[in-house]
């Protein structure tokens, strides 16, 4: 059989079939190795040491974490990075988890960091989370057993380090705010091996220091200055908690920074945020009431003054009632009203004297014009019977208001005090408090009593007190 025959234009395969190539984009091939990364690499756990850390406004956190031989660059978006941001810091060592990605615009891998915490952390958080729930277990966090701080203390104690910068901010806020306070310095370490049994026995020999003294402490301050996990372990171990729960004394824990939370804390009567805080805690009693002492001295002045004049004006108002029932008073008010009924009395008299005078003339001129002599006589003798029976009238009405007007005098007279003085009493006074002396209990063995009497006063002096009468005046009234 022939070969088939080729035409002119049949120039066979240019390219055999096993070079024909596959091309993709760049772009295409950015994201099949991103898909690789992120199916292979998802949530994993990276150690190493930050460094080029670069905080953007965004709200973005960017990285490189490196070890000796390598590094990788990291990121860390705006929702992470808020609880991120306080455990970041320049040459610090940490462990990351995040999500392995690539960066396609650069065509650089990099770690999508979801959670930060210092190399070493996981396993003392663990112990802290365990200790923490054994202790709440026992009830050492009640708050049934957390003591008050006295207002004023007189003397404190201060468990901290020698050299640390927590007994300077210490020392600085007492003297500011109460130089009287007296600290009682128990030095010891507050970080490495050894610490926590240090603290522990400082908080003891402080105990047993006041409860010897003379002069008892109200309060202990333990303190340390912030720091990392590690550095403010000491204060989460048991036997500082042990000796802090023990204490006889209210114990105040400022460690570390407001964030920091230690079992130390957690078991203290009263958590301070800093060092600095529980120094002020201790002084805020004095350190309160030193703005408002002239503000009292100023109220009670206010207040003294209110009430002297209130006092005043009570005075005044009794002076005036006293006044009015004076038995002089009285007496002035009758003696006047007797002479205005008197000048009524004589007035009305007049006016009616006046009256039968003008009937009289009148009717003695209509007998002088009738010129009837008998009936003339008569009439006079009517008039002189009815004139008489005026005069009598007249005469017996003024002799029954004098009667009366004597009686009303005689009344007087005998209620007036003088009269009771003339009749021999008397008007015991006491001659301190101006009050008169009713009965034998109201003074005593030695008081000076005036004696009111009819012609002057008699001051005398107390020397024996009888609810009956005196022995040797009963015998002479015998």
């Amino acid at each position: 059989m022939s070969a088939p025959r080729k035409g002119h234009w049949d120039f066979g395969e240019l390219f055999s079939a096993r070079e024909i190539r596959q091309v993709i984009s760049v772009s295409e091939l950015s994201g099949r190795v991103k898909r690789v990364l992120e199916t292979n690499w998802a949530s994993i756990w990276v150690c190493g040491e930050i460094t080029n850390f670069r905080a953007q406004s965004s709200g973005h956190l960017y990285f490189s974490l490196k070890d000796a031989n390598a590094q990788i660059q990291c990121v860390c978006f705006r929702g992470d990075a808020p609880r991120c941001r306080h455990q970041i810091g320049e040459g610090q060592q940490v462990v990351v988890q995040g999500d392995l990605t690539l960066y396609e615009l650069r065509g650089q891998y990099q770690l999508v960091v979801r959670q930060i915490e210092p190399a070493g952390q996981g396993a003392l958080q663990r112990a802290f989370e365990m200790l923490k729930e054994a202790l709440r277990k026992e009830g050492l966090f009640d708050s049934a057993r957390k003591r008050s701080i006295p207002r004023f203390p007189q003397r404190v104690g201060l468990v901290t380090s020698k050299t640390g910068a927590a007994v300077q901010d210490v020392f600085q806020s007492v003297r500011r705010r109460n130089p009287a306070l007296e600290i009682v310095f128990a030095p010891c370490r507050v970080q490495g091996d050894g610490a926590a049994r240090e603290i522990a026995d400082r908080i003891r020999l402080l105990n047993e220091w006041s409860a010897a003294a003379a002069v008892r402490m109200e309060a202990i301050l333990v303190v340390r200055g912030g720091g990392s996990l590690e550095d403010l372990w000491a204060f989460n171990e048991e036997a500082v908690a042990r000796a802090v729960a023990e204490s006889a004394i209210p114990i105040v824990s400022g460690v570390g920074h407001e964030t920091d939370i230690t079992i130390c804390d957690l078991v203290a009567d009263v958590r301070a945020a800093t060092p600095t805080a529980a120094a002020e805690l201790v002084t805020e009693g004095i350190f309160s009431i030193r703005g408002s002492i002239p503000k009292a001295f100023s109220r009670i002045a206010r207040v003294s003054r209110r009430v002297l004049r209130e006092r005043m004006d009570n005075i005044q108002q009794s002076a005036k009632r006293l006044e009015m029932c004076h038995p002089r008073k009285q007496l002035q008010q009758r003696w006047q009203r007797l002479d205005e009924v008197t000048d009524a009395l004589r007035f009305r008299m007049g006016i009616r004297l006046k009256e039968s005078t003008i009937k009289h003339r009148v009717v003695s001129e209509r007998f002088l014009r009738i010129k009837l002599r008998s009936r003339m006589v008569r009439s006079n003798e009517v008039v002189g019977a009815l004139w008489t029976d005026l005069e009598t009238s007249w005469l017996r009405a003024i002799e029954v208001r004098s009667r009366k007007l004597e009686t009303s005098a005689e009344r007087l007279r005998l209620l007036s005090p003088k009269a009771v003085l003339d009749r021999g009493f008397s008007i015991t006074i006491d001659a301190a408090t101006r009050k008169i002396v009713r009965s034998p209990q109201e003074v005593s063995e030695g008081a000076v009593l005036r004696s009111i009497l009819a012609g002057g006063e008699i001051c005398s002096v107390v020397r024996g007190v009888y609810e009956e009468a005196a022995p040797g005046l009963a015998r002479e009234e015998g």
